[in-house]
């Protein structure tokens, strides 16, 4: 009975921070809050759901460590940062979207890809440039 206790109050907790992330998007949009708020709260929910980490996860402890202490205090300095007014206004709409249907907003997973793309067409330039044979270096070589 304990293990389902446990469970629920897990998923509370869960169904929590999913509100309160959609809050945290809601209240950047928000037009009261301040420029700065909304440019630590972009950062951080960009970092939270980018596949990129600081540490990557497969390094013991350490891996998890960033997802750990970066994004909640990213989260929280946001929310120092934005009014309480709007943070309530935003918390009541992200009850009332959790219980609709989500809508279809691809920006986010679109920017994730532009990034990795960039990313990769950056390194096949370094290589192809590190690994070059070129005709004086060829020449070289046969000398």
């Amino acid at each position: 009975m304990s293990e389902n206790l446990e469970k629920s109050t897990f998923s509370d907790r869960m169904l929590g921070l999913k509100r309160k992330c959609i809050a945290l998007q809601l209240a950047i949009r928000h037009a009261k809050t301040p420029w700065y708020a909304k440019v630590i709260g972009i950062l951080t929910l960009l970092y939270a759901l980018s596949p990129i980490d600081l540490i990557p996860d497969f390094i013991p402890v350490l891996g998890y460590l960033d997802d750990l202490l970066i994004v909640p205090l990213g989260v929280w300095l946001t929310l120092k940062f934005i009014p309480a007014d709007v943070w309530i206004e935003c918390e009541a709409e992200a009850a009332r979207l959790e219980l609709s249907k989500p809508p279809k907003d691809w920006r986010g997973v679109i920017l994730i890809v532009f990034i990795w793309l960039c990313l990769l067409g950056a390194g096949l330039f370094i290589t192809k440039n590190l690994f070059s044979i070129t005709p004086e270096n060829n020449q070289n070589n046969h000398n």
